[in-house]
């Protein structure tokens, strides 16, 4: 400010005055001292000025697993816009499924005074939010629950969704139905794999450990994981994918395959409509999902005291041909 003052031949109050807003000054000496800024290539320093006032950021930070996938990118557009609508801007990373990433990023935004933190957890101990949260910054976490603190939190029902995978199948004569999931370890995983063993015992079918392959899975670990699942003397005749990208690699697997096993996978995905044939999948509203996690977090931060939330999301079968294959 004192640059800008010698410059402009003003007093240090006069540009203070200009650069807050505040009232006081003549529409030419404020034109003059916002000229000689522009000129001398200074910009607020606008973390400097919360610090100073005490006052909000008005940032939030989202800790996502992969930004590149689609799920991702669905839900980090849903949580831009809500933050946008009031006026604040949203800080993102990504944690590449590893918990010490994750860790690394969160504690970043908030040593950047974020007033909230959005989550989705790679790992199971978030003790190292405690202090945070008890100083006031409030967390929510998406797609899977907090390992070790309670806090307000947006699923979906992943369970509910895998089951009624298999009831669908079975009722398109399906009785041989596996399962490809992704690693157990995690939440959503774990709990599809709990639907899909619900569903089974609701159909009266009998559980197979051969029909089940769990993961993580990239495109040759998918293909051999079809080949066992479908091989054999008691083939499968139908697979539920775990997520949306099991399913892309069981496609890619399938491709050019004279007979093809009916096929379910878990999570919309872009084109799944113009595959031949069409992809059923187990769909729910990613944007929801962000949009919900950011009501959580503006009623926090607006003065929400109450106890943790948990809300959980609908999933809906989208069938479009190929969970409709007959058992052959």
């Amino acid at each position: 400010m004192g640059d800008v003052a010698r410059l402009a031949g003003v007093s240090i109050k006069t540009v203070s005055r200009v650069v807050n807003d505040e009232p006081g000054v003549h529409p030419a000496t404020a034109a003059r001292v916002v000229a000689c800024i522009e000129q001398l290539g200074f910009r607020r320093h606008l973390g400097a000025r919360d610090l100073r006032r005490g006052s909000s950021s008005k940032t939030i930070g989202l800790v996502l697993e992969d930004v590149a996938n689609p799920f991702s990118s669905v839900l980090t557009r849903a949580v831009e816009e809500a933050a946008r609508a009031r006026g604040w801007h949203v800080l993102t990373g990504s944690s590449d499924a590893q918990p010490s990433r994750e860790r690394e990023l969160a504690v970043e935004f908030c040593a950047r005074r974020v007033d909230g933190l959005l989550v989705v957890p790679a790992g199971g101990q978030h003790g190292y939010l405690a202090a945070e949260m008890r100083t006031g910054t409030p967390v929510v976490f998406l797609d899977r629950p907090a390992g070790d603190v309670v806090a307000d939190t947006v699923l979906v029902d992943n369970a509910g969704g895998t089951a009624a995978a298999v009831r669908h199948l079975h009722a398109h004569g399906h009785r041989r139905i596996a399962f490809l999931g992704d690693a157990p370890q995690i939440f959503t995983a774990a709990e599809r794999l709990r639907g899909f063993r619900e569903g089974c015992a609701r159909a009266g079918l009998g559980w197979d450990d051969e029909l089940v392959v769990m993961g993580p899975h990239d495109a040759p670990g998918a293909a051999r994981a079809l080949a066992r699942v479908c091989g054999g003397e008691r083939p499968a005749t139908a697979v539920i994918a775990g997520n949306n990208r099991i399913t892309v690699h069981v496609l890619r697997a399938l491709a050019g395959a004279a007979a093809r096993p009916a096929l379910v996978g878990f999570d919309d995905f872009e084109l799944a409509d113009l595959v031949d044939p069409p992809v059923t999948v187990l769909a729910h509203d990613t944007a929801a999902m962000g949009r919900a996690a950011m009501e959580l977090l503006f009623a926090r931060l607006d003065g929400d005291s109450g106890p943790p939330r948990r809300v959980v999301l609908p999933v809906r079968l989208v069938p479009r041909g190929s969970g409709e294959l007959p058992c052959r």
